[in-house]
């Protein structure tokens, strides 16, 4: 009954962001998901990843046919397209197979699986078409927020970022300074966290086809409600980030026009008194908090009980994304803090809710949800105390993050289960 609640609430939550968006004049999630059985897919990678979590349902030999199946089917579009000349000019061409295959095993649990099988099989579905159809429903949601917050924080965000010395403008310069490989390694790793998360996941999910049941708590549930709920705080803060405030926006697009100045990444803005700042109706305002730091922030935290190659994956990519974000001039510094508090907020209120609530996991969440929202509003109402006495308001930056950090850590230690010591033989008198 869970899952069907939640399947249900799902599917209206993708009609009203249908709605929505058709609204705007572009097509939602469910109409650009439902074209990529035929059209060239947009995110092929993805789309492989989500196949990949569906087949931790099934046995070594369902996997074999499932892979054979979507190389197969990728390499008859491919013919299709190179035979009628259509080139592939905006997204990848391949990935149509991996959802053909996903999709036949909702097809054949509906038909073929009955009982615990068929609700397994359809729980591996429902996963692999979660990560894919997030990504869309996160398309939607920026572009509700480019549209409905035409006025956004940067001015406010800029003068909080000087309390930690301008991060974006520092990493910014290094990038540059890395040339063309550094950047495209960056860039690799900030546009491919979703393949990440997944591999962290399939290491924590690769006993389900043998068990024949879901772990209580996986990345991939943290990942789906950070990805949720995550961009209704960018309509409360909406930013759009240093490159577009202060610079020509992502790859050169032209935000000089909207921009305060051409100031990223070599000049950090000026102390002044902030304003609230017109933006087009185009670039999201996705700024606070900083997702991507939350969502690789998640992978290094699972990634801990791994094996010691996920451990150091998990560290690079988390190290690699704060890298990229401040690098690209994608967010700036205050944005990655808020982004660490709210995903061990996150995933410290999904483990309470697995092993049920008791007064340490209400004080954790509470603990980092009070930290987050004291951030919000020091970013919004002290920027000015806080640009100008970085001596105090940066290592206090720095102390709430590590509070909510403390806390996670604490009390999970706390849940961990306890090992009993071994009984002790007890010594045998002697027969005299």
């Amino acid at each position: 009954m869970l899952w069907t609640a939640a399947g249900v609430v799902a599917l209206g939550f993708l009609v009203a962001l249908e709605i929505a968006a058709r609204g705007y004049g572009v097509p939602g999630p469910i109409t650009t998901q439902a074209r990529e059985v035929i059209s060239a897919p947009k995110s092929g990678p993805l789309l492989y990843a989500g196949m990949a979590l569906t087949m931790v349902v099934l046995t070594w030999r369902e996997r074999f046919v499932a892979i054979g199946a979507a190389i197969g089917i990728d390499v008859a579009f491919w013919l299709v397209r190179w035979a009628i000349g259509a080139e592939v000019t905006d997204g990848h061409p391949f990935g149509n197979g991996a959802l053909w295959v996903v999709l036949g095993c909702g097809v054949i649990a509906l038909t073929r699986r009955t009982g615990a099988e068929r609700v397994l099989l359809l729980k591996g579905v429902g996963l692999g078409l979660l990560l894919v159809t997030g990504r869309k429903t996160g398309d939607v949601w920026l572009l509700i927020t480019s549209k409905t917050r035409p006025m956004v924080f940067d001015q406010y965000v800029a003068l909080a970022d000087h309390a930690l010395g301008d991060p974006s403008w520092l990493v910014g310069r290094m990038v540059a300074a890395t040339g063309p490989i550094g950047a495209h390694v960056l860039d690799y790793v900030y546009v491919q966290l979703a393949v990440a998360a997944v591999v962290v996941a399939l290491y924590q999910l690769r006993n389900v086809a043998r068990d024949r049941r879901f772990p209580s708590h996986h990345l991939v549930r943290t990942f789906l409600v950070i990805g949720l709920v995550g961009p209704s705080i960018y309509m409360v803060f909406p930013t759009v980030g240093p490159i577009f405030a202060y610079g020509d926006g992502a790859f050169g697009t032209g935000g000089l026009h909207w921009a305060v100045a051409d100031l990223w990444p070599h000049t950090p803005p000026p102390i002044g008194t902030p304003h609230l700042m017109p933006y087009d109706e185009i670039t999201p305002r996705n700024c606070m908090p900083s997702l991507h730091t939350a969502w690789a922030t998640t992978i290094f935290i699972h990634s801990r009980k791994g094996p010691r190659i996920l451990r150091w994956a998990g560290t690079f990519w988390l190290i690699a994304t704060l890298g990229a974000t401040l690098g690209f001039g994608y967010h700036y510094g205050v944005d990655l803090i808020a982004g660490v508090v709210f995903a061990f907020t996150i995933e410290g209120a999904l483990r309470s809710f697995d092993r049920g609530w008791d007064r340490a996991g209400i004080q954790l969440v509470a603990h980092g949800t009070a930290v987050f929202a004291a951030l919000l509003v020091s970013y919004r109402y002290l920027p000015m105390h806080m640009a100008r006495q970085p001596w105090l308001f940066g290592p206090l930056l720095i102390l709430a993050m590590a509070s909510v950090v403390y806390a996670f850590a604490r009390t999970t230690h706390l849940w961990e289960p306890k090992a009993a010591p071994a009984r002790q033989p007890q010594p045998q008198p002697e027969l005299v």
